[in-house]
């Protein structure tokens, strides 16, 4: 399933994150390359315009040369890992993700197997099943509710901020979802389904500013139940189940950053569910990350700690899903915002370090800005988009829709 929380913060218990301990500390000027591996990994990163123990700030700062076989090894799920345990650091991590993501230096250093284990998994598994459905939210979701308090905005939106005309986070997060209201044309009294309601965001601005009546899933308890708290005394209802039990008609369908979690073997699954939950005249807006390209599985150190499961569709792949049941009438990708998003994110994370390190371990505190910087790099180097998908479906009847940004 991952690694847990406890076993995140119990500093004794490295076994699940670590291959070796910490040893062979080098300063800068004690780095040079000792072997062909890190030769050859040096003049990869030079392409990059990284230079290892060099004087940028995106520059990583190597402690332990037992690092260069780790990441020829395990690639990514090795980087992170020795991230973690402190073989190394770096001051700008998100700029280094970003420029070696831009010189494709991830298809070169990528540890074949550990790529390849996951292509088994994506090919002949079904990782995403209802059966699985909850490990995200056991493991991620349900990491404590005050750590996302800390770290998210008052609105408790855990996906990404539009940022066009806002100043700050929490502009930027209610820019996302009046627009989400906008674009799914919610009038007073209808019924609108949310499919991962995450903390309630969504649904308690809905409800408050459209007067819709909203029915939000969740598969993450401690989301249902800080939810629950938030949405007290409107017209909401929040469940804690998978979208593949749902039953009933909508008159709008909005789903935001659940998308991810539903995995190339069930798309067709969902949308199918989807179509079947939404009145003929509806609308459905999905909110969803996106990749540049196909490949089957995620990357390695995500899928084990931070989004067990998890899987970014392509454009592609979530309009072949669509189109026994759907007509794309917009899409709007505002991806670099996800970047500043994230930063804020981190930013938070760290400026309420001093109060939520009493409940959480430094490894903790190493991985989770590995996890934000990251996914910023991974964003700022145009990898990872971010669609808005506005479907309505198949007919004739249907006044044109018009788009809005």
């Amino acid at each position: 399933m991952g690694v847990t929380r406890e076993q995140l913060n119990d500093s004794s218990n490295t076994s699940s994150i670590n291959d070796k301990p910490v040893t062979n500390h080098l300063s800068a000027r004690e780095f040079t390359p000792r072997s062909s591996v890190e030769q050859w990994i040096n003049q990869q990163l030079a392409k990059a315009g990284i230079a290892v123990n060099g004087p940028n700030p995106w520059d990583p700062q190597v402690h332990n040369t037992a690092l260069w076989n780790r990441v020829l090894r395990q690639g990514s799920l090795g980087l992170g890992d020795a991230y973690v345990d402190g073989w190394w650091d770096c001051e700008q991590l998100d700029e280094f993700i970003s420029r070696a993501i831009s010189a494709q230096l991830d298809e070169k250093i990528t540890g074949r197997w550990m790529m390849f284990r996951h292509w088994l998994a994506a090919t002949f598994m079904n990782r995403q099943s209802e059966k699985r459905a909850y490990q995200v939210g056991e493991q991620h979701y349900d990491a404590g509710n005050d750590l996302y308090q800390a770290m998210l905005d008052p609105t408790m939106s855990y996906s990404c901020g539009y940022w066009h005309q806002a100043e700050d986070l929490h502009q930027a997060q209610l820019n996302k979802l009046r627009l989400i209201c906008e674009k799914a044309q919610l009038q007073q009294g209808e019924s609108v389904l949310e499919i991962g309601c995450g903390w309630g965001s969504f649904a308690e601005l809905a409800a408050t500013e459209y007067g819709v009546n909203v029915t939000g899933i969740t598969i993450s308890k401690e989301q249902k139940k800080l939810a629950d708290e938030r949405c007290k005394g409107l017209p909401v209802d929040i469940a804690l189940q998978d979208y593949r039990t749902l039953k009933g008609q909508y008159d709008k369908l909005v789903s935001i950053g659940m998308f991810e979690h539903v995995g190339p073997k069930n798309y067709r699954t969902y949308m199918r569910a989807a179509h079947g939950l939404m009145k003929d005249e509806g609308i459905f807006v999905l909110h969803t990350i996106g990749k540049a390209r196909a490949s089957l599985g995620t990357d390695p150190w995500i899928d084990k700690y931070i989004f067990p499961n998890g899987v970014i569709p392509t454009l592609t792949q979530i309009s072949d899903a669509v189109e026994p049941y759907f007509v794309i009438e917009d899409v709007h990708n505002f991806g670099p915002d996800y970047d500043t998003t994230l930063m804020a994110w981190h930013d938070n994370f760290v400026a309420a370090w001093p109060e939520l390190k009493a409940q959480y371990s430094e490894r903790f505190y190493r991985m989770w800005v590995y996890y934000l910087r990251v996914c910023a790099g991974a964003f700022r180097s145009r990898s990872l988009q971010l669609y808005q998908v506005v479907l309505r479906k198949q007919s004739g009847r249907l006044p044109r829709y018009q788009s809005l940004r």
